[in-house]
């Protein structure tokens, strides 16, 4: 585990860049957050780290966007399936299905779709400060160590630590 303190909309998009230069096909990114606690500002970050070349914006109302860059990046948006059985999620948002296409998923309110998520990814929970955001990355697996590891890395550098 470890945790950051993030300052600004514009900071939070910087750390989102630091994630997307360590991404490899098939990695697995969860987030948890309130609304307002910069779920989507990380994951326009993280676009842009990947060289997509629009914004990313929420796709609430169409669950799942894709976008080109270095990696596939699908953005997946699991609030409106809260509540509703696993069965039904997989057949709305055919989840399965993204898993084996090799891109990068992002997941915000993964904890609404907990039991499709696999055993394996990075769980990143986004929680609102006084000043600023703490955002604390959970792994899950080997390969969500070794990518924390290297965020930190690249964070550390890029803030001159």
């Amino acid at each position: 585990m470890w945790e950051i303190q993030v300052e600004s909309a514009s900071e939070m998009i910087e750390f989102g860049k630091c994630i997307a230069v360590h991404l490899r096909c098939g990695d697995i990114i969860a987030l948890y957050g309130p609304l307002g606690a910069g779920k989507t500002t990380l994951i326009q970050g993280i676009a842009e780290g990947l060289g997509v070349g629009k914004r990313a914006v929420s796709p609430t109302f169409i669950l799942v966007r894709e976008y080109v860059g270095r990696l596939p990046l699908f953005h997946v948006d699991a609030y409106r399936l809260e509540g509703i059985e696993p069965d039904d999620v997989e057949q709305q948002l055919a989840f399965s299905e993204y898993l084996t296409l090799g891109g990068v998923i992002v997941i915000e309110w993964a904890e609404h779709i907990s039991q499709l998520l696999p055993s394996e990814r990075l769980d990143i929970f986004i929680s609102h400060e006084s000043v600023g955001r703490r955002v604390r990355l959970v792994p899950l697996g080997k390969r969500y160590v070794e990518l924390i590891s290297a965020i930190r890395v690249e964070w550390e550098q890029s803030r001159g630590k």
